[in-house]
């Protein structure tokens, strides 16, 4: 047999009995038949390598050797993998290594990572720069917000937030997230975890809506503010305001705020540029919609330009010191009721009847709640007017989302 690349099997058979009479005789060193065994050891373990690779064995078995070598009874693997429990359970194969045991494995009893991990990775993945088990899971989990099974929520807390962030197309890890810059509107504290949740989710939804065109910097503008303005004037309004937004590349959504969080609405840019809006519509009305909705709009006109900005709002809180809200407030308040309409001079916001209230909304084609919520918002008087702010009249039109209690 000629010496050749073996690629069947009858050719590796062949080559491996010219192997095993070569090795039966003398060869001295640099004869030919010397380096013709050589050569066909050579042909014959490539093959090998190729056709017969032994794998890795499974994590159970690494571990069940590691314990041989050390003579480990599973009562020793406790502080390894949590209790008497869980190390039956990993060992029966009913319960799989979360990454938490797997660096717990590898750190304390020198198991090698690449045996332990079943994705066919080689090096564990650093910890989150956030402890998993710090977002409010239950929740999270109630709402839908993981997508993979799970057996023990709190066990598998990094896995299922590793999963969660890569819905948002943001990378698989939370630090990326706490290093970027977040413009808080704020009176009261805020959990920042359950914030960042809540964003990294509105992230994630905005990804799969569909029939969004592309967005072009810049064409958000005074003019477009007062055009989604005018949609108001319908009782399907937000969702034509919704459409409007998807037509300049802009998403809309709405997601309920997690506990421990304060907050109307923030804008964002999604991992390849785009603008997304999100509303928690925590005060179930028309004033409330329409001025969050313009003032986040603003803040994509006005502020939102650098990768990872973020502006995050509790539109109950007045008083904000940065200027940056100051704008977003102005322009949105011109938007909905442009300076021409000599506001101060209305007989709806000198008579505050119904009736003015109507007529002048009708002048501007706006909804009256509008001009009934600036009267409130201008007096510091929020218990009057209340049949006239469209109270319980948006959350209706948005049947996909869960509201809960």
């Amino acid at each position: 047999m000629e010496p050749c690349v073996i690629k069947t099997r009858e050719q590796y058979e062949a080559a491996l009995a010219v192997v095993e009479e070569l090795m039966g005789q003398t060869h001295e060193a640099g004869s030919k038949d010397g380096e013709r065994l050589e050569l066909f050891a050579l042909l014959v373990e490539n093959y090998e390598k190729e056709h017969f690779a032994i794998g890795l064995p499974s994590p159970i078995d690494a571990i069940r050797f590691r314990m041989d070598q050390l003579g480990l009874a599973q009562r020793d693997l406790v502080p390894y993998l949590g209790s008497r429990s869980k190390v039956s359970e990993v060992l029966s194969g009913k319960r799989p290594l979360t990454l938490a045991m797997i660096r717990a494995l590898v750190n304390g009893l020198g198991i090698p990572a690449d045996a332990l991990l079943q994705d066919g990775g080689t090096t564990v993945p650093e910890p989150l720069a956030i402890e998993p088990g710090k977002f409010p899971l239950k929740v999270m989990a109630a709402r839908g917000y993981f997508t993979r099974a799970f057996k023990d929520l709190r066990g598998e807390a990094e896995e299922l937030i590793r999963g969660f962030m890569e819905q948002a197309g943001a990378p698989s890890v939370v630090n990326g997230f706490c290093r970027r810059s977040r413009s808080l509107r704020s009176g009261k504290q805020m959990d920042q975890v359950a914030l960042l949740a809540w964003c990294i989710r509105v992230r994630g939804r905005a990804a799969t809506q569909k029939d969004i065109k592309r967005y072009v910097p810049g064409c958000v503008d005074g003019a477009f503010l007062v055009e989604v303005a005018r949609q108001s004037w319908s009782e399907q309004g937000p969702l034509l305001a919704k459409e409007l937004l998807a037509k300049k590349g802009i998403a809309l959504v709405i997601e309920p705020h997690l506990p421990g969080t304060h907050l109307d609405g923030a804008a964002m840019l999604a991992a390849d540029g785009r603008p997304v809006i999100g509303m928690t519509l925590r005060h179930d009305r028309l004033d409330n919609f329409w001025f969050t909705l313009l003032h986040e709009l603003a803040h994509v006109e006005l502020h939102l330009h650098a990768a990872g900005d973020s502006y995050v709002d509790d539109l109950d809180f007045h008083e904000s010191e940065d200027p940056k809200e100051a704008e977003a407030d102005d322009a949105a308040r011109d938007a909905l009721i442009p300076p021409t309409a000599q506001w101060e001079t209305t007989p709806a916001r000198q008579e505050q009847s119904p009736e003015a209230i109507r007529a002048l909304a009708d002048q501007l084609s706006i909804s009256p709640a509008i001009v009934a919520g600036r009267i409130r918002h201008d007096c510091r008087k929020y218990q009057i007017l209340g049949n006239l702010v469209g109270a319980k009249a948006v959350r209706r039109l948005f049947s996909d989302v869960e509201w809960g209690n």
